[in-house]
């Protein structure tokens, strides 16, 4: 209701589609600038006087809370479902989401049209009580700490460096943020195509309705749809639906014509939305799952805030049917990524798996640092090359969980002794990188392994 009151007010202030594109802008731009400080907070702590310009501003306040509360709202759907349960939890999840977009934009339009604005927005600050209760009332059990806790600074620094140094998620990422830039414009632009068609606010709620009606629907079938194709297929599929929609919505001037590709767009958006998301969730362990989160949702929503903005301006020089004509070309456009960046596989266990002797230190200060970790190898002369490989593999997992340096060393005088070095920039640090191994890392361990011909041989040494 706060959406399609926001998008409403501003059209009917005479601004044009520029400023009605930027009410979408101003919704996602707080999750681009707050969301990664709030996932890593999330993992640590588990109509008076009236213009566009202020509205924007207490549209952007609005979604700001919403920035900090959605990294942690969203970690916590694997602590109460299975990982095989996963996918179809967050089906769900999106049928609940899309019902209340079905429903509250629908209602909103008429709350609109027969009592006024300032009702729409009292009834949306009234729905926020249910969702406090139930947040009040929920008894996550406690997770006992093995190591140190993480600074807010610390933890974003390891957020970014996950996902560095995560070939797996940058790829969904990637995908993703080049889906959302030309998705937005659709979106960002049915304010003024609704105004355009009948210019009645029960005429934009309508088409909200259909989006989300659709959205249900696809979110049914998709149990159905991954049963018989990957991932892949399907999010690939979706996105140039969604992009012949967009398309679509340009050129029709009729509300039943454009309901009904609402309904057919709010399907396909619903199935490689989900799928981004689950995607993001399977590639990411506990301990950094809410901030990995945070950078996915940055990345969605800064591409959402760009492209509102981008297809805005396109529109207010071109005209909404060209805005939206290249906004659906780009959509379609953006599938062929999928050719050459696969989604990653589902089934990794990223379970913890510290198999790692813990180092006996006598009186270690934990803020101590930086640690200078070596570790010497005895390699197989016969298996060099297979050696080199792994061991290349083995320094992102050593980056992705915290080293800041890495390399490997041949030594000149005995040759078949090679030394790893990888600094960390504290003792504490070095400790969570123990914890931050996972069980899709052993196969990569044991490859190392089978290549030496005696056990390895670790230091670790202070800086001073």
């Amino acid at each position: 209701m706060q959406s399609v009151g926001a998008a409403w007010l501003m059209v009917s202030l005479n601004a044009g589609p520029m400023y009605v594109a930027l009410t979408q802008t101003a919704s996602a731009l707080p999750f681009f600038i707050l969301a990664l400080p709030a996932g890593a907070i999330g993992d640590i702590v588990i109509a008076g006087k009236m213009s566009p310009v202020l509205l924007l501003i207490l549209t952007f306040a609005l979604s700001a809370g919403d920035a900090f509360e959605t990294p942690t709202w969203r970690a916590v759907l694997p602590e109460l479902v299975e990982k095989e349960d996963l996918p179809a939890a967050s089906a769900l999840n999106g049928i609940e989401f899309n019902f209340a977009r079905a429903v509250g934009p629908a209602l909103a339009g008429f709350v609109i049209a027969f009592v006024g604005i300032g009702a729409a927005f009292l009834l949306n600050t009234l729905s926020f009580f249910g969702v406090i209760l139930v947040v009040a009332r929920w008894k996550r059990p406690a997770v006992k700490r093995t190591t140190p806790p993480e600074t807010v600074t610390g933890a974003t620094v390891a957020a970014i460096r996950y996902v560095r140094y995560s070939p797996g998620v940058r790829i969904v990422l990637l995908r993703a943020g080049a889906a959302m830039f030309f998705a937005s414009g659709l979106l960002a632009l049915l304010p003024s195509i609704a105004h355009r068609i009948n210019g009645s606010p029960v005429g934009y709620g309508m088409l909200l309705g259909g989006f989300g009606c659709g959205a249900v629907l696809g979110a049914l079938v998709m149990q159905r749809a991954r049963s018989r194709w990957s991932a892949d297929v399907i999010v690939s599929a979706g996105i140039a639906i969604f992009g012949l929609s967009t398309i679509a919505a340009g050129t029709l001037r009729e509300l039943a014509p454009l309901a009904a590709v609402m309904l057919v767009g709010g399907a396909a958006w619903i199935s490689f939305i989900s799928l981004f998301n689950v995607q993001v969730l399977n590639q990411t362990p506990d301990w950094v799952r809410a901030r990995v989160l945070a950078v996915s949702m940055l990345v969605f929503q800064g591409a959402v805030a760009a492209g509102s903005a981008t297809w805005g301006a396109v529109a207010a020089r071109d005209g909404l049917g060209k805005a939206l004509l290249w906004a659906g070309v780009g959509t379609i456009l953006s599938t062929i990524l999928g050719l050459f960046l696969r989604l990653p596989n589902e089934s990794i266990d990223l379970t913890p798996w510290n198999h790692w002797r813990l180092p006996l230190v006598v009186a270690a200060d934990t803020d101590g640092g930086p640690v200078l970790v070596t570790v010497e190898y005895h390699v197989n002369p016969e298996r060099l090359s297979e050696f080199i490989k792994a061991m290349r593999q083995y320094g992102r997992v050593r980056r992705r969980d915290g080293a800041s340096r890495w390399g490997i060393c041949r030594d000149l005088e005995i040759s078949d002794r090679y030394l790893e070095t990888f600094v960390v920039s504290s003792w504490a640090e070095h400790l969570r990188q123990h914890d931050r191994l996972t069980r899709a890392d052993s196969e990569l361990e044991e490859r190392l392994r089978s290549c030496t011909i005696s056990e390895p041989n670790v230091r670790h040494l202070l800086y001073l």
